[in-house]
């Protein structure tokens, strides 16, 4: 799935030269080939699987089908740039998200379908007997993975709770219990009364820190105003700190720090603070995400260097980063625990296999080099398609133990 988070620039620099306006144009032209063909393949197959294929169904059935699937084509790219575009159109987006997951779900379905069209022909099933078995198969499995799904990301998230030994870590924070939140993505869909109900769980787990890992939502603190307030409920003993994720970066990041801190909050945003339990000290340091230096804002790019800057460097440090694959730096750097987000665990089967190709994690703890370990949540919303399947979301609950 595709993030279409702002509309193609096909506009061409006026002043520009010739040479400069004809590569823009030919980049204009591939991308565009490129989006076409990725949305034609993933509506062709389920057609292809559900309507022909020596299905032999009645004409009308086959007409209906593939008036619709022929409709959804154009339909989809249009009304994802309605929505995710600088229109914002809340009813396009939902509209749009739906459909992505709905043909997602369709396509790898009827892939797999085609797998057991392949144990039919050995069985000697024949067409059209063979066809519509597979097509049913699909159709039955989708609909009853999308609607479980749907209930899986509209749902309270399920709490994770995990003990994570730090080596450095004082025994006077033995113990400290931290939550963590990532991608709540409040959006189109209004969640205002979910969000409530996570501060509650939140304030149920008796948390000393609780961290926002970035992502906290599609679209403006304006327009998601009301679905983030209830993060202002949220109650710690230490400290409740938040970084920026990628998609604050298409809404006003800068508004989102602000908001958060009004809510009290503490931003990292590339700084750090401290916290003190028993005698002992931690440091809680924070960082844009990755995509921040290229959104044209001042002061605003992935700074470890700086977020550590003054911190005494024999205390741990829990590192709050959007996405997983900046262990690298913090790895580089000594960093005793990263904290991150973005992934969703892939969200919908099985595209968290796709996820992996740019992520060296997808969820949960993993360890990078001789010190650093990673935690990965899945997340705790769901970004675009109200959908998750066979990725349950998280609250997830941390308890630090000195070794």
């Amino acid at each position: 799935m595709v993030d279409p988070s702002s509309e193609a620039d096909v506009s061409v620099d006026a002043g520009s030269s010739p040479a400069t306006r004809g590569a823009g144009a030919g980049r204009t032209l591939r991308r565009l080939a490129v989006l076409v063909s990725v949305v034609v393949s993933l509506f062709l197959l389920p057609w292809w699987t559900l309507f022909s294929s020596h299905t032999d169904w009645p004409l009308p059935v086959v007409l209906v089908g593939t008036v619709l699937f022929a409709a959804a084509v154009p339909a989809l790219p249009v009304l994802m740039v309605m929505g995710h575009g600088r229109r914002r159109s809340d009813r396009a987006a939902r509209i749009a998200d739906t459909t992505l997951g709905v043909v997602w779900v369709l396509f790898a379905w009827s892939a797999l379908g085609n797998l057991l069209r392949l144990v039919l022909i050995a069985l000697g099933v024949g067409d059209p007997d063979r066809s519509r078995i597979v097509a049913i198969a699909v159709a039955v499995i989708a609909t009853g993975l999308l609607a479980w799904g749907h209930r899986e990301a509209m749902r309270l998230p399920r709490v994770k709770r995990l003990d994570v030994i730090v080596p450095r870590l004082g025994r006077g924070l033995d113990g400290t219990r931290v939550v963590v939140l990532a991608d709540t993505h409040y959006g189109p869909i209004d969640r205002a009364g979910w969000s409530a109900r996570v501060a509650e769980a939140v304030n149920e787990l008796d948390a000393d820190v609780v961290c926002h890992a970035g992502d906290i939502a599609d679209g403006t603190p304006d327009q998601r105003r009301e679905q983030a307030v209830p993060l202002g409920t949220m109650r710690s003993r230490l400290a409740k700190v938040y970084v920026t994720g990628n998609h604050e970066y298409s809404s006003e990041a800068q508004g989102w720090l602000d908001l958060m801190a009004e809510l009290g909050w503490e931003p990292l945003h590339n700084r750090h603070v401290v916290v003190e339990r028993g005698g002992d000290s931690l440091v809680l340091a924070g960082v844009d995400d990755m995509v921040a230096a290229s959104s044209g804002l001042t002061g605003h790019r992935a700074d470890l260097l700086g977020a550590l800057a003054g911190a005494n460097p024999d205390l741990p440090v829990l590192l709050v980063a959007h996405q997983p694959k900046y262990v690298g730096q913090a790895a580089s750097a000594g960093i005793d625990l990263q904290i991150s987000g973005h992934t969703h665990g892939g969200q919908i089967w099985p595209f968290n296999y796709l996820v992996r190709l740019d992520q060296p994690v997808v969820h949960g703890l993993s360890r990078h080099g001789s010190r650093t370990q990673l935690y990965t949540s899945r997340g705790t919303g769901f970004w675009g398609p109200p959908f998750r399947i066979f990725a349950p979301s998280e609250i997830t609950l941390l308890t630090l133990r000195s070794a």
